[in-house]
């Protein structure tokens, strides 16, 4: 197989990045040159563990053994694609090109943040893995805390890291895990009756809609302090699109809508990116 030039990489990487996520694919696209290709590898090595512990047909023990050993390979320097490739051989037919292409995705990173995107990727990982043993079943808000810290707060850290390495930025690392969950909540009150249907219920014993509801607003308003230590500039807008399109999601849904339209969106980034 002939391997994709820089160039291409990196086309193909926007591509799938595009196919896979219309919340993050907007603001990546605002980035600087360098910042866009190391936030771009990060969600997409991120994404493709995600894709694993969401997948609908693998079974939980499957899905467990393979996000043990990509954590492990994670860990283990450069990684091993043959090894990889092995991993993945018996369910190529089932698995995402997003998922498939991990390697490819590390490669587009800057090189000074590699190591730690890897880092962060197996911590998720292996998160995730305990949890899919779990099967998901979530009795307390700490239980809620830890799921969501693993799947989407590690997001907010990984992002913070970003930051400081383009230009010393810092952040308060409890405040963007709050914006990474702020995000998570609202999308598991968007998708409740999808995952009702395939059996998971990441609502804590006696919670309703209220008390997720309050939980994405303490969250998300804890993701409005975050976006208040970043200077004026692209990756301030990068932050404040998703947490804006997050609000809005959540007023929709109070109105009983499970997404906002297209026209939404688009208004919502262009007020964000004007300002």
């Amino acid at each position: 197989m002939i391997k994709p030039s820089a160039s291409a990489l990196y086309k193909e990487a926007f591509e799938v990045l595009e196919k896979t996520s219309r919340t993050f694919s907007i603001p990546i696209s605002y980035l600087t040159d360098g910042l866009k290709e190391a936030v771009a590898s990060a969600y997409l090595c991120m994404r493709a563990i995600d894709e694993i512990e969401d997948h609908p047909d693998l079974p939980s023990a499957t899905k467990h053994d393979l996000l043990v050993e990509i954590s492990k390979l994670l860990n283990a320097g450069d990684m091993d694609e043959k090894v990889l490739n092995g991993l993945y051989k018996p369910y190529q037919s089932k698995l995402p090109e997003v998922t498939l292409r991990l390697s490819d995705w590390l490669k587009i990173c800057p090189p000074a943040l590699q190591t730690r995107i890897k880092e962060a990727t197996s911590i998720m990982a292996q998160g995730m893995a305990e949890w899919v043993m779990k099967d998901w079943q979530i009795k307390t808000e700490k239980d809620l805390d830890d799921y969501t810290y693993y799947v989407a707060g590690l997001v907010g850290v990984m992002l913070s890291d970003i930051w400081e390495w383009h230009d010393e930025t810092k952040t308060d690392r409890d405040l963007a895990i709050a914006f990474g969950r702020g995000l998570q909540s609202v999308n598991i009150l968007r998708n409740r009756s999808e995952d009702k249907d395939r059996g998971v219920n990441f609502f804590p014993d006696g919670w309703g809609e209220k008390e997720m509801f309050d939980y994405a607003k303490r969250n998300l308003e804890l993701g409005d302090t975050y976006i208040e230590s970043l200077n004026p500039g692209s990756i301030l807008h990068f932050c404040e699109i998703p947490l804006a399109l997050a609000h809005g999601t959540l007023d929709g849904l109070a109105q009983g809508r499970e997404k906002i339209s297209r026209t939404e969106v688009k208004e919502i980034v262009n007020r964000v990116v004007s300002e």
